[in-house]
């Protein structure tokens, strides 16, 4: 069976109709185990991702999925697999504390790739939990919200520009001072919960960068919001100003800036070059 992105955007909603009811309650919120990924699963959490398994071996798939909680697990025939480079990159929750308390701001995250790497993700799908707007990509067709597309802001250093900022007290210690020249600029600051949706607000223009200071930050929080911002304009960067590369595993792990084109020069010399001496 072929990967479409209209599986892929079928199968996100059917996710999201199965953990619907478990929103905001103190039953999905239960805490299970410590998930491959790093983090605690909570019960939402894997009734998601046992729903994903279920639904992805009823379609006779032969993939690897790379899902948080499970780590990586080879779907039908390994072999086939292998040898289509097929790769299925799922966050079954993203924004499990936000989805189990109420606050309206998680999703599911879904990418798929024909290959090894993160530069061979090639269709990607993000589900607002809570509006259940999808945000897509093809890769090299442009970014959409539902039907339609989407493109980043134009806004620049001189405007009021909105971005989130991401990280441990350990690291608010060590790149404090990185910081002052962007405060200065009163620009409006958000921590929201859900790398994946934050990546597709800058993707259709409603926020300007989010900077992602932690290192525990899992490829499978990002990988289909890093398509989507990409087809939408936008750019996503290490902390020194280079490309994000790395293979596809569940143990690739990086902090990173992303952000609308036009402030791309701004952060990489305000930030990238103060981080390098950090």
């Amino acid at each position: 069976m072929e990967v479409t992105i209209e599986f892929l955007k079928q199968l996100a909603i059917n996710i999201y109709e199965k953990i619907k009811p478990l929103l905001g309650t103190k039953e999905g919120g239960v805490k299970i185990s410590r998930g491959v990924g790093g983090d605690i699963s909570m019960n939402i959490d894997l009734v998601a991702e046992e729903f994903l398994i279920q639904s992805l071996e009823d379609q006779q798939l032969d993939i690897l999925l790379i899902s948080e909680e499970i780590g990586e697990k080879y779907i039908g025939n390994k072999d086939e697999a292998l040898l289509n480079n097929s790769v299925l990159i799922v966050d079954p929750i993203d924004g499990s504390n936000n989805a189990t308390r109420g606050i309206p701001y998680c999703s599911i995250s879904i990418a798929y790739a024909k290959g090894k790497s993160i530069k061979d993700i090639v269709k990607a799908v993000v589900i607002d939990l809570n509006s259940k707007d999808l945000y897509w990509s093809e890769k090299g067709s442009g970014a959409f919200l539902n039907e339609k597309k989407i493109q980043v802001s134009q806004l620049d250093v001189s405007d009021d520009c909105f971005f989130e900022l991401n990280l441990s007290n350990k690291n608010l210690f060590k790149y404090v001072d990185s910081f002052r020249s962007l405060l200065k600029k009163n620009y409006k600051v958000r921590v929201l919960g859900s790398s994946a949706l934050t990546l597709c607000q800058i993707a259709k223009g409603s926020m300007e960068a989010f900077i992602n200071l932690r290192e525990t930050n899992r490829l499978v929080d990002v990988a289909a919001g890093f398509l989507i911002l990409k087809e939408a304009g936008g750019e996503i960067f290490s902390l020194t100003g280079n490309k994000i590369e790395g293979g596809l595993s569940i143990y690739l792990k990086f902090p990173f800036i992303a952000s609308n084109k036009k402030l791309v020069p701004y952060l990489k010399n305000e930030l990238c070059t103060n981080f390098e001496k950090n």
